[in-house]
């Protein structure tokens, strides 16, 4: 198994933990802010599981029906990462509101503090799994969930905090309104998720940096007398690339296709992070010339 699918098990896990321990509390305790994480967890669970299929499924080697592997799925587990994300911070947002007329008080505060304590410091530890795995592997679907769990991370800080302050004061109230703040903080951060995902499904081309540097190498190449339908996208891992080399029309076929080679060997060192699939159409003309030499080829003939 490799390391992201991993990676998915360990987060699916910590959230089922999670969700039990929570659970067990707000029943107790009947606070807002316990039952909204303990959502929040349920539904982490969920999209970790998710993780782990869509994970598995982009592994698979490409055939003859999908030619360039599946690994747009991971933009689509992504966005549908979002989408869980958004719902959760919905529910959380309505239900403190309706606390916040409900007027009901926190019972077992001692035993919310304590879960939530331990709550912050294994999500922490979460959050730094997830970042390690998602700088070896630089896999979208580990970066979404590193994301997810860092504002985990945060809201269970502040839930802490508010609890102290609300068993200090006695002033429950806080308790929702905390939590509206934290609802709308979550469905902010996860703009960065949907947007990503977006790029990767409607293949955005590339970087304006990178595409610049691959005109550079395309107008220092001597024996390349023009280049024209430059077109680039990308993919989790891989970046495309398509491009017409024009040649000088006594270019030897085999001498054009080694100075095609050499180019993308430089486009190629670009990004060495990512793989690169480059395809290079070596014309003898510009396409107008070389259309108008074909005709009256055609014609003689």
């Amino acid at each position: 198994m490799n390391l992201q699918r991993t990676a998915t098990i360990v987060s699916s896990s910590v959230a089922f933990i999670l969700v039990v321990v929570k659970i067990i509390v707000w029943l107790l305790s009947w606070s807002i802010a316990v039952l909204s994480s303990a959502i929040d967890s349920l539904l982490d669970f969920w999209v970790s599981i998710f993780n782990f299929f869509a994970l598995k499924e982009a592994d698979k080697w490409k055939d003859i029906k999908y030619n360039y592997w599946r690994r747009k799925i991971e933009a689509l587990a992504s966005f549908t990462e979002w989408l869980v994300i958004l719902a959760s911070a919905l529910y959380i947002f309505y239900k403190s509101i309706f606390k916040v007329f409900t007027d009901s008080e926190i019972t077992k505060m001692d035993t919310s503090i304590y879960v939530m304590i331990f709550s912050f410091f294994v999500t922490s530890l979460l959050v730094i799994f997830l970042n390690y795995v998602y700088k070896k592997t630089w896999n979208l679907v580990i970066k979404s969930d590193a994301l997810h769990y860092k504002t985990d991370v945060l809201a269970n800080f502040w839930i802490l905090v508010w609890l102290v302050v609300i068993k200090l004061t006695g002033f429950h109230i806080i308790d929702s309104i905390i939590w509206i703040i934290i609802a709308i903080y979550i469905w902010y951060s996860a703009f960065d998720l949907i947007k990503e995902g977006y790029f990767y499904l409607m293949d955005s081309a590339l970087e304006k940096t990178e595409i610049d540097k691959i005109k550079e190498i395309l107008d220092n190449e001597k024996w390349v007398s023009s280049y024209h339908m430059l077109q680039t996208r990308k993919s989790i891992w891989t970046n495309f690339v398509t491009v017409h080399l024009v040649f000088w029309p006594m270019t030897m076929l085999v001498d054009a296709h080694k100075i095609s080679h050499r180019v993308e060997d430089k486009i190629k060192n670009i990004d060495t992070d990512k793989d690169w699939d480059i395809v290079a159409h070596l014309d003898p003309f510009d396409d107008e010339i070389c259309d108008n030499f074909d005709n009256n080829l055609i014609e003689n003939v």
